[in-house]
C-alpha cells in the first residue's frame, strides 16, 4: 500500500509516471559504459566518471523513479534550434513549479519514514528498468505519451517497497529497427550506430563542458547551437506532434534577451555570474569565454552580414580562445 501511495502522490504533484525498483539493478549499466570506452577510447575520460553511478549508495534499498514532461511549454521562436529545450524548461530551477513539486514529494517520503540517500544514479537506466519508457536509437528514453521530451527524477531510499516488474534487458529499442533518422540527423556524427555515442563529439558536451575551443573541422557542424542540442530528438518520428506548447515557462520570456548572440558577446562578468550562469550552470562560473565562443560561432555559421563587424572586432580580443574563433570566422566568411 505504501508503494501505491507514493505513486498516487507523484501523480497528484504533476509527474507523468512513477515506478519503484530495487536499488541493485544497474549491473548492465557498467557493462555498457565499458563497451562505450572500447568503442570510443578518445572519450574515455568522459565516460569513466559515470561508473560511480552504477553502484547504489550504502543502505540503499529502493529507487523511486518519476517522469515529468516538458512538452507542454512554449518554445520562444528566437531560441528554437539555439538552446536545447530541456534546458529552457529546467525543473531544477528553484522558482519553477517542478522544483516545488519535487520538494513537496521529498517531504512526503519523509512522512513515510524514509531517508533519501544522496547519490546520483543513471536516471535513464532506472526509468527503463521501472518500465516507464524504452531507449531510442539515440540513447534517449521515450514514453508513449510524450516521446523523449521528458525529465527523469530519481530517489534512493532506505526502505524496501513493493517493486514493479524489472526489465530484464534495458536495451530493447522502442524504435523501428530500420529507422536511423536520429543517427543521420546528428551534425557531428556523435551518433554513429544504435545505442552508441561518442560523447566527445556530442554538441551538448561541446557547448556546455568544453575546456577549450572545438577543433576547426567540427566548428561549422555545430551550427547555431549555443547550449545543448535537439537535432536527434527533433528528427525522430516518435516525437512528431509531441510538443503541445500551451503554457509559458516561468520567467523564460524575460530571459530571452540575454541569449541573443550579440548580447552574449557584449556581456560582462557580473551579468554572467548573477544572471546567465545561475540559469545555465553547466558552463561553470568561469565559463563566460565559452558562451562568447559559442555566440561567435553562432554568428559565423548564420552567415548574416549584420554580425560581420562584431566578428572582426573579436579578432583583437585579449582571450586567446575568443580571438581564435573570430579569426576562423573571418577566414570562413572572407571578411
Amino acid at each position: 500500500m505504501k508503494t501505491q501511495n507514493i505513486k498516487n502522490k507523484a501523480l497528484e504533484l504533476g509527474y507523468a509516471a512513477c515506478g519503484v525498483i530495487p536499488a541493485a539493478v544497474f549491473e548492465e549499466y557498467s557493462q555498457y559504459l565499458n563497451e562505450r570506452i572500447k568503442t570510443f577510447p578518445e572519450s574515455k575520460e568522459l565516460y569513466e566518471p559515470l561508473q560511480a553511478f552504477a553502484s547504489p549508495p550504502d543502505n540503499g534499498k529502493s529507487v523511486i523513479v518519476c517522469l515529468r514532461r516538458y512538452n507542454k511549454y512554449k518554445v520562444p521562436s528566437g531560441l528554437n534550434g539555439i538552446i536545447g529545450k530541456v534546458y529552457l524548461f529546467d525543473g531544477r530551477l528553484s522558482y519553477s513549479r517542478e522544483y516545488r513539486a519535487k520538494m513537496e514529494f521529498e517531504t512526503f517520503l519523509g512522512t513515510l519514514g524514509m531517508n533519501i540517500l544522496q547519490k546520483e544514479l543513471p536516471a535513464r537506466w532506472a526509468a527503463v528498468k521501472a518500465g516507464l519508457g524504452k531507449f531510442g536509437h539515440n540513447n534517449f528514453i521515450y514514453s508513449p505519451e510524450h516521446g523523449s521530451y521528458i525529465w527523469i527524477d530519481t530517489w534512493t531510499v532506505n526502505k524496501e517497497l513493493e517493486y514493479d516488474n524489472v526489465s530484464e534487458d534495458a536495451c530493447l529499442a522502442v524504435c523501428n529497427e530500420k529507422c536511423h533518422k536520429c543517427i543521420k540527423a546528428c551534425p557531428t556524427n556523435a551518433l554513429s550506430n544504435t545505442f552508441s555515442m561518442d560523447r566527445g563529439k556530442c554538441i551538448t558536451n561541446i557547448t556546455c563542458f568544453s575546456k577549450d575551443v572545438p577543433k576547426e573541422d567540427i566548428r561549422s557542424k555545430l551550427g547555431l547551437w549555443l547550449y545543448g542540442c535537439d537535432a536527434c530528438q527533433d528528427a525522430c518520428p516518435l516525437n512528431k506532434d509531441k510538443f503541445n506548447e500551451t503554457e509559458e515557462f516561468q520567467l523564460l520570456p524575460e530571459f530571452e534577451e540575454y541569449l541573443k548572440p550579440e548580447n552574449i558577446l557584449k556581456m560582462d562578468e557580473e551579468t554572467y555570474i548573477n544572471i546567465l550562469n545561475p540559469r545555465f550552470w553547466y558552463t561553470g562560473k568561469d565559463g563566460l569565454w565559452l558562451w562568447k565562443c559559442n555566440a561567435l560561432r553562432n554568428m559565423i555559421n548564420s552567415g548574416l552580414n549584420m554580425y560581420h563587424q562584431l566578428i572582426k572586432q573579436c579578432c583583437k580580443d585579449n582571450d586567446r580562445r575568443i580571438k581564435e574563433i573570430a579569426e576562423w570566422g573571418c577566414d570562413k566568411l572572407n571578411i
